[in-house]
């Protein structure tokens, strides 16, 4: 099974930040968006996201790095228990200890007590436990940007075998925490329920990237598109639309698409197309004969404000 550190090509100490740079990085190549028909392409793309699905989430990672999980995600077999705490602890709140039956014993009575309110007598002599309210309980739910940037409805399985429809209003961001009321530990003696509390973790795309409510994309255009003006095809979140690009566009330009963000307090954000001027592939004789001659009349300065005079004539 592939090393994820080696197919996303960073170091074991590498940050969050570098982990994700070097996904987008490969992704903007090995897409099948990019790549169609390519099945290599798309085989690499495929264990490109797997590895970044475990070493972009920092749980799963430290997981991985501690040896309790395979590079696949799957459990590895170890002397563990894990449980929930009868008063409703975490989703995947764990205990570890060896296989001595005393000790297991001890720790769920330890854990059965923490969540015990005090008891007090009857008439009859027995103690009754009081009511509580259930434990929350925590979940992951992965997103497209395209889905947290829209609004979906995404179904999650719980541990008990129930199934939920979770409704992820538009413009969710990273990070965001959804609460469905009711939904978490059962509570104790006709308490209520806790809640089921989803962090979103939307996943990287590989062209879009988010900016507050803007989205923002990179548009290759060729030299003469850049030179006389061009009308071409730009991707948005709500589908593919034109832009003008004005002639004598340079690389590193940026056009706006209003209303093509996401959804904010303020309303919709904008889509901001940096534009890149891209050359043909290989040389071109007839191209570049024509760029001397014209740099000859034309010669214009470009980084005079850098403090060079190279470009004076």
């Amino acid at each position: 099974m592939d090393d994820p550190y080696k197919t996303l090509g960073v170091a074991r100490d590498a940050s969050q930040d570098q982990i994700k740079q070097a996904y987008r990085k490969l992704a903007r190549t090995l897409h099948p968006d990019l790549n169609p028909g390519n099945r290599q392409a798309e085989e690499k793309f495929k264990k490109l996201s797997g590895a970044y699905d475990l070493l972009g989430d920092p749980a799963k990672r430290a997981r991985f790095d501690a040896g309790e999980i395979d590079a696949s995600g799957t459990e590895r077999a170890r002397h563990s228990y894990r449980t929930y705490a009868e008063g409703g602890g975490k989703h995947g709140d764990a205990f570890h200890f060896g296989n001595n039956p005393d000790d297991i014993f001890a720790e769920l009575l330890r854990r059965r007590g923490k969540g015990r309110s005090k008891a007090w007598p009857f008439s009859g002599g027995d103690d009754e436990m009081a009511t509580a309210r259930g434990g929350d309980q925590q979940y992951t739910l992965k997103l497209s940007l395209p889905e947290a940037v829209m609004g979906a409805t995404k179904r999650i399985s719980l541990p008990n075998g129930k199934s939920l429809d979770v409704k992820v209003p538009p413009g969710s961001k990273d990070g965001a925490t959804l609460r469905l009321k009711g939904q978490g530990g059962s509570g104790r003696s006709g308490g209520p329920a806790g809640d089921a509390l989803i962090e979103v973790k939307v996943e990287a795309h590989a062209f879009f990237t988010r900016e507050g409510d803007d989205i923002l994309i990179t548009l290759p255009v060729t030299l003469p598109e850049a030179v006389l003006g061009a009308k071409v095809t730009v991707p948005t979140i709500d589908g593919k639309v034109t832009l003008s690009v004005p002639a004598g566009s340079s690389s590193g330009a940026t056009l706006r698409l209003k209303g093509k963000g996401a959804p904010g307090a303020h309303g919709r954000g904008d889509q901001l197309v940096s534009l890149k001027v891209m050359l043909p592939g290989a040389p071109d004789p007839e191209l570049e004969e024509f760029m001397r001659k014209w740099q000859t009349a034309h010669a214009y300065e470009v980084r005079g404000k850098l403090g060079t005079d190279e470009d004076k004539g």
